[in-house]
């Protein structure tokens, strides 16, 4: 039995889907059942409710799983959440548990200098030393993560971000599932890293003329300093650890200013890359604000 733990978030949701695409039986953990819904809803699908931070709850979800896909919030609890679910693993005899992580696209970012990102670095040397087979998925940034600032592009036609001509490669988080899928399904991934961004260094103008072609109506990048972007954030009701976090992270990417494409992934799964020209078009009426989207869990 295959677990995807986080299955009520992006990454994780988008993986139990990629299953039952498939037809392909998985168990899929949440702390939140009621939102539960539309995983429920797919063939193959097997929810169930848990902690990863009480153990004792785990039992049940853990019970005959040989293979994990460990997804957690990126909250200030992330090193103990994660640590402790390990320790779970271990105890319930998992035989491979492949880490959800990141690696950003920016040359030169130091993921132990913020503590965001530092946080996955301690996890995997947490991994590492527990002697449990693992792999790491390290994908950049999410190009959901741009459903974000819908409420300025829908509101004024605007793209909003501290980050003048820095580059990004935005990747699909369905992409990601399929990396994910083939990772769980076949053998011989244990001790691999396999990073993985979009096909694309995108300018935010780039990104703001991308969405303004498939909705159909003008958007403009305009850049904005961190501090007035840590404001808005927490305006729209972020809380102020992570809307710092965020400042950090932007002001890190706007310093050193540029992205690379890596592909090889994608290329050793023969995954085809989505460029943000297919996304934006795939995700118009969310870019237009009028369909629902997910957001960032606080």
């Amino acid at each position: 039995m295959i677990l995807i733990t986080g299955a009520n978030g992006r990454p994780g949701s988008a993986t139990v889907r990629e299953f039952a695409r498939h037809g392909t039986p998985v168990r899929a953990l949440v702390r939140t059942p009621d939102k539960a819904h539309d995983l429920r809803a797919l063939p193959g699908v097997e929810v169930v409710h848990g902690d990863m931070l009480r153990p004792e709850t785990l039992e049940p979800a853990l019970a005959g799983v040989d293979r994990v896909l460990m997804i957690s919030g990126a909250g200030p609890e992330l090193l103990e959440t994660q640590c402790t679910f390990i320790d779970a693993a271990i105890k319930a005899g998992v035989g491979h548990l492949v880490k959800f992580s990141g690696k950003d696209s920016i040359d030169g970012f130091d993921n132990e200098r913020f503590r965001s990102t530092r946080s996955h670095e301690q996890i995997l040397r947490y991994l590492l030393a527990s002697g449990l087979p693992w792999t790491l998925l390290r994908p950049s940034q999410f190009m959901q993560v741009y459903f974000e600032e819908v409420p300025d592009i829908a509101g004024s036609g605007e793209l909003r971000l501290p980050l003048g001509d820095t580059t990004m490669a935005p990747i699909d988080i369905e992409d990601i599932a399929k990396v994910a899928y083939a990772v769980l399904t076949t053998t011989g991934h244990e001790g691999r890293t396999y990073p993985m961004t979009g096909p694309e260094a995108l300018t935010m103008t780039d990104i703001a003329g991308h969405i303004s072609d498939a909705i159909g109506r003008p958007v403009r990048y305009r850049d904005v300093s961190s501090e007035d972007k840590q404001r808005a954030w927490i305006e729209a009701g972020y809380p102020l650890p992570r809307a710092g976090a965020f400042r950090q992270l932007f002001e890190e990417r706007s310093r050193l200013g540029r992205s690379s494409v890596d592909l090889t992934t994608h290329e050793r799964f023969g995954i085809a890359p989505t460029t943000f020209a297919q996304f934006a078009r795939r995700n118009a009426d969310i870019f237009r604000g009028t369909a629902d989207y997910a957001v960032t869990p606080a």
